[in-house]
């Protein structure tokens, strides 16, 4: 029998044991469990804060480039503006002469032509001039009427109007006539 109290005593000995040491355990598991907490409130401030300052990246690349599509906007023919000035000027100047003569017309007029096709050129403004002859094309040209002609059906006859493109788009289709 006093085998079987040491043997009980042992068991309790041991169950006390075993409680202080869960005892410890648990205490240092919310320890533990408290500093992965803190460790994951931590993390999760970071990522608030991180994604606040992206938002707020975000919002601000967006309005700057909102100003900037403003501002193309608002500035596109700027350039070509300026490429017009001289040609005003010089039609202004025509305009001051008290005792033109024809030739002084002419001469200035043409000075002021070759002033304006050089602004066209500089800003890629292309004139559609049909020849004679030439295939109607209507991406670029529009038949006003059809003519009898010893040419080729749907060829052109006469221009009646130059056409303009901006680069590759049609600002005005040229008005020509056609043979049928």
């Amino acid at each position: 029998m006093q085998d079987q109290e040491k043997m009980q005593e042992q068991a309790d000995q041991s169950a006390q044991v075993q409680d202080a040491a869960a005892a410890e355990q648990s205490g240092e598991g919310k320890d533990g469990l408290q500093e992965k907490l803190a460790a994951a409130e931590a993390r999760a401030a970071e990522m608030q804060d991180a994604f606040l300052r992206a938002k707020a990246d975000a919002e601000n690349i967006r309005r700057r480039a909102q100003e900037d599509i403003a501002k193309a906007h608002k500035f596109a023919i700027e350039s070509f503006a300026e490429a017009l000035v001289p040609v005003k000027d010089s039609l202004e100047m025509a305009l001051k002469l008290e005792t033109p003569s024809v030739d002084s017309l002419k001469e200035g007029v043409e000075m002021t032509l070759k002033q304006l096709n050089s602004a066209f050129e500089r800003n890629r403004l292309a004139e559609i001039n049909p020849v004679p002859g030439e295939k109607l094309d209507p991406m670029k040209h529009q038949a006003i009427s059809m003519v009898p002609a010893e040419q080729d059906a749907n060829t052109i006859v006469t221009v009646l109007q130059k056409g303009y493109m901006i680069a590759d788009r049609l600002l005005r289709p040229a008005l020509v006539t056609v043979a049928q």
